[in-house]
């Protein structure tokens, strides 16, 4: 995925916030979205020899081992987090599970150096961005961001109204 990382951790975030209250619901899904893309600073530094999504920050075991040892000790801890915490490690998932439409993604490393993706995204273009752009899976990422950008209006229509009354 290209774009829609952040537009769906925020329509995550705003899921969760209709059922909790919590602090920095919305900060947890919106950074949970796009941390494991901050490998991409590396991955320039390295001159891009190796891919991404290959490093341990977009190992989807990485980040269930950290929530498994993290959430009980935010919920014993300072409860009052947990559910930020625990729309954090759902929104890192999510950037997963969307990474796993269109790239290779390694779903079992360090266990299993299986490469796991829903569909190949053909060079068809010299600039791998064209293709991407012009491949059916960025039809679905336009509609994510569409999606986020309705759930946006409705809730400041929503918020609006609210201070009228």
């Amino acid at each position: 995925m290209l774009i829609a990382h952040l537009p769906a951790g925020y329509i995550l975030a705003s899921a969760a916030r209709q059922r909790s209250a919590a602090p920095r619901i919305m900060t947890a899904a919106l950074v949970g979205s796009v941390l494991p893309d901050f490998d991409m600073v590396y991955f320039f530094l390295t001159g891009g020899k190796v891919h991404h999504h290959d490093y341990v920050s977009h190992w989807p075991l990485f980040w269930l081992a950290l929530a498994v040892v993290a959430l009980p000790m935010v919920g014993r801890l300072a409860p009052r987090w947990f559910p930020a915490a625990a729309v954090f490690f759902a929104a890192v998932m999510l950037h997963m599970i969307m990474d796993t439409v269109a790239a290779p993604m390694l779903w079992l490393a360090p266990f299993d150096w299986s490469r796991f993706e829903l569909t190949t995204v053909p060079a068809t273009y010299s600039n791998w961005v064209v293709s991407f752009m012009l491949h059916w899976t960025f039809g679905l990422e336009l509609l994510i961001c569409t999606t986020a950008l309705i759930v946006a209006v409705c809730r400041n229509r929503r918020v609006r109204s609210a201070e009228r009354a």
